[in-house]
């Protein structure tokens, strides 16, 4: 039996990390994570471009932008969605959510998922670079490693 696993190899990768500027203080965070780890793992500073929308809605169209333009062997995708006193939180999580998984599936490119769904504002600082570490950081690495796992896979979709 063969077995394969993704190394978070970032060296002669573009990336791009889109994140929501809504509850900035949370995202920017995020995407301070996200690029420390994508440097560490290889990645050069002028093959990674961050685009920021303005809420964690936008980010499943832009993230289907930035792959279309084929500059990108993976996308990070950072924002930040806090519970409120309506149901607002559950159709902006949700769809964000289902959004950035149907363009990783469309587009056949690694999505790094770092959208955190917290109940409050304390959730979202533990986990951006608090207690429970930096999501921003996992999902760098995650598509890191999902794309080195694609790329020993060979192939695709259109082959």
């Amino acid at each position: 039996m063969a077995e394969f696993t993704g190394s978070p190899t970032g060296a002669g990768r573009r990336v791009a990390v889109v994140a929501s500027r809504f509850n900035e203080t949370v995202t920017r965070a995020l995407v301070d994570g996200a690029m420390d780890a994508l440097v560490r793992h290889g990645a050069a500073f002028d093959d990674i471009d961050v685009y920021w929308v303005p809420g964690a809605w936008e980010l499943p169209l832009a993230v289907r932008h930035a792959m279309a333009t084929a500059r990108y062997d993976a996308v990070v995708a950072l924002g930040a969605v806090i519970r409120g006193d309506t149901p607002h939180f559950d159709y902006v999580a949700g769809e964000a959510s289902r959004g950035l998984s149907e363009a990783a599936r469309d587009a056949d490119i690694p999505v790094g998922f770092g959208v955190l769904t917290c109940d409050t504002m304390e959730q979202a600082l533990a986990r951006c670079g608090g207690e429970h570490g930096n999501k921003g950081w996992d999902a760098a690495v995650a598509a890191l490693e999902t794309a080195d796992l694609l790329d020993q896979m060979g192939g695709s979709d259109e082959d």
